[in-house]
Formats: C-alpha cells, sequence, structure tokens
C-alpha cells in the first residue's frame, strides 16, 4: 500500500492555492473555485483542497511535509511572507519540526527527521 494523496478542506480555494504555491507546491490541477490538487517537489504524493461551506470542528489533520533542508526552507518561506506558529525546534521524539497555520487553519508540520522517520530507536 502507498500513500497517494491527502485532501483538505478549505472556505476559499483560491486564496488557499496562492498559500500552496508559495510553500512549494505545484498545481496541477484547477477545478476552481472548487477543487484543486498539487504535485509536491519530492516523492509521488499529490495533495488536494477542496471547496467547503464549513470548516470541521475540533483538532482535526495535522498534514506533515519533511524537508532535509528544513532551516533553510523556513528561511526561504519567511521571506515570501509565511509565518510560523513554532520556528524549527529539535523534538524529543528526534525530529526537527516548524509548525505553520494554512489561510483554512489548517495545521502542518514541516520537519526533518532522516533515518528516525521510520526508524526511531525504540522502534518496534
Amino acid at each position: 500500500m502507498n500513500l497517494n494523496q491527502v485532501t483538505i478542506p478549505s472556505l476559499d480555494v483560491e486564496k488557499a492555492v496562492k498559500f500552496y504555491i508559495k510553500l512549494g507546491l505545484h498545481l496541477i490541477v484547477d477545478a476552481s473555485p472548487r477543487y484543486v490538487r498539487f504535485e509536491l517537489p519530492d516523492g509521488n504524493s499529490t495533495f488536494s483542497i477542496h471547496k467547503v461551506d464549513e470548516l470541521p470542528k475540533g483538532n482535526g489533520t495535522i498534514v506533515y511535509f519533511e524537508d532535509d533542508n528544513l532551516d533553510e526552507l523556513v528561511e526561504n518561506l519567511q521571506e515570501k511572507g509565511i509565518e510560523f506558529t513554532q520556528l524549527p525546534k529539535d523534538q524529543t521524539w528526534l525530529w526537527r519540526e516548524a509548525h505553520v497555520v494554512d489561510p483554512d487553519g489548517n495545521k502542518l508540520i514541516l520537519f526533518k527527521a532522516g533515518e528516525n522517520r521510520k526508524n526511531p530507536p525504540w522502534r518496534v
């Protein structure tokens, strides 16, 4: 089994598109204002956004994007106007993470985990 795609909700797909393009994703399907799909700069997974009338309540889904050059990526995104809720920080689970929220309040974590992503010292 392989993860193909993640889809998130948005009240304003066009506004979300601008944010995710700034984040570095490449738009490949544009059925605005109801649906869009992106390719990621690395790998084969895709990421899409669909229009909703109301956002889900509660904590929702957290989407993780991995990058080997996390600190450089965050600096580049800050220069583009992306505001982070947490700058890159080493976590106790051996990942380095930066947190950002998209225009609809969806939480994104940009991270670098390397070998610890799938093989932490406490792996079963």
